[in-house]
């Protein structure tokens, strides 16, 4: 099995004022001098974390990651003000041209692998190619998957996530829980964070995975996640319906390679499948025996493969 590359300290990071609000964390790692790569985290409001730098080969690549507006160590933490995928897409294009980069590949995964299509739709020419993992659409179809849908396959988790409410609130989950999230009594916001993280990292992986879990219930790490998320679902993840999959002209010359497990309960291989018919230069990887996270073995496999191909063809 093709393993992470070793833990590596970023050679350079710092916080970039992208409004009169929020600065974004960014760092990189490896090779000064490589292709340079920029990763995209999930979430929304996932944030960056440190394994992520381990994907890539770090004497071939200049390894950029980002937090997004309000995750990780951006401030302010679990912000939703003026948080958007149009800010995002515009402070991804701030952070490429304050790192003086003209073009790089992009890597992301779940609401990273939005992200990536987001911006690559829109500034097609600043993108070599794209690794996508996980595919999420951003569809009102998947929205109600992540709610309600998932209970045919994780029917105690998703009991556990809507038993947090109140019998009289568990008709309209998104709302009964963003207005938990958004409230100023910690004690509510966290309470209502922690649950639905939890739910969320249950749901993540093929098999029972501590690690994972372990990681989503960081009570501010939650809070991030959970809140943002919200923000952005209740919102419709601030695109038009449909709107990745009519843009993909836009990118019909970019290659995309992307991996999807078998088995992802979070974003179902449905999106995947759409996406890579769609896409002329896509190819679609399907990774049995996998689920959604990237840390699954078999997916954490196929993305340093893809990595590594890509070396090849540069």
């Amino acid at each position: 099995m093709a393993k992470l590359f070793p833990q590596i300290e970023p050679y350079e990071f710092g916080l970039l004022e992208v409004n009169n609000i929020h600065k974004i964390y960014w760092e990189k790692v490896g090779n000064s001098k490589g292709v340079p790569i920029l990763v995209l985290h999930g979430g929304p409001g996932a944030g960056g974390n440190i394994s992520l730098r381990r994907f890539f080969d770090p004497s071939f690549y200049n390894i950029i990651i980002f937090d997004q507006r309000g995750s990780g160590r951006s401030t302010p933490s679990a912000c939703i003000q003026n948080n958007t995928t149009q800010d995002l897409i515009e402070d991804i294009e701030k952070l490429r041209i304050f790192l003086k980069v003209d073009q790089w590949l992009v890597f992301g995964g779940s609401w990273g692998s939005s992200l990536s299509l987001a911006y690559s739709q829109e500034y097609p020419k600043n993108v070599i190619s794209m690794i996508l993992r996980g595919i999420f659409l951003c569809r009102e179809k998947e929205i109600e998957w992540f709610l309600k849908g998932i209970r045919n396959i994780f029917p105690d988790y998703w009991n556990r996530f809507s038993s947090f409410l109140p019998n009289e609130e568990r008709e309209n989950l998104l709302a009964s829980y963003y207005k938990r999230l958004i409230s100023e009594d910690s004690k509510i916001n966290e309470a209502a964070a922690i649950s639905w993280a939890r739910y969320e990292a249950n749901c993540s992986t093929f098999m029972p995975n501590a690690s994972v879990s372990e990681e989503f219930l960081d009570t501010q790490m939650a809070l991030n996640l959970a809140r943002i998320e919200a923000h952005y679902f209740i919102n419709n993840l601030f695109l038009e319906e449909g709107q990745l999959l009519k843009n993909i002209n836009n990118i019909k010359d970019i290659k995309g390679f992307i991996i999807q497990g078998r088995y992802d309960a979070i974003c179902p291989i449905e999106s995947a499948y759409s996406l890579a018919n769609a896409w002329p230069k896509a190819t679609l990887k399907i990774i049995e025996k996998a689920g959604h996270s990237s840390l699954e073995p078999n997916i954490q496999k196929a993305l340093i493969e893809s990595t590594e191909q890509i070396k090849k063809i540069l």
